[in-house]
């Protein structure tokens, strides 16, 4: 009787471990059927900016050039900022292009 079940319960099993994967989950919801274009990219961009700048985003946003930048790409794609940027946040004058190009490669995914 025990083998009858084995197999589904290994089925469940294995679908529950990679949902509750945290790399698996975010990059799941990363993906898109219709690939965001650059132009699109650009006009959401200045929509955060503009949202940042009225206060939308809070004031911490606005403290400094690399906290609104940080806020941007937030803004941008939250699923993205969390995968690439959020527990290492960009610094004053760093310039990361591997991980800018990570993040542009998540938005167009």
């Amino acid at each position: 009787m025990s083998n009858n079940y084995t197999l589904p319960l290994l089925y469940i099993l294995l679908l529950l471990i990679l949902l509750s994967s945290s790399n698996f989950l975010p990059s799941v919801l990363a993906k898109s059927r219709n690939p965001i274009t650059d132009a699109e990219t650009k006009k959401k961009k200045g929509e955060c900016y503009a949202d940042i700048d009225s206060g939308l985003w809070g004031e911490q946003c606005k403290s400094s050039s690399i906290a609104k930048e940080n806020c941007a790409l937030k803004c941008l794609s939250p699923t993205c900022y969390e995968l690439i940027y959020e527990s290492d946040p960009l610094e004053e004058g760093e310039k990361d292009f591997i991980r800018s190009q990570e993040y542009k490669y998540c938005m167009y995914k």
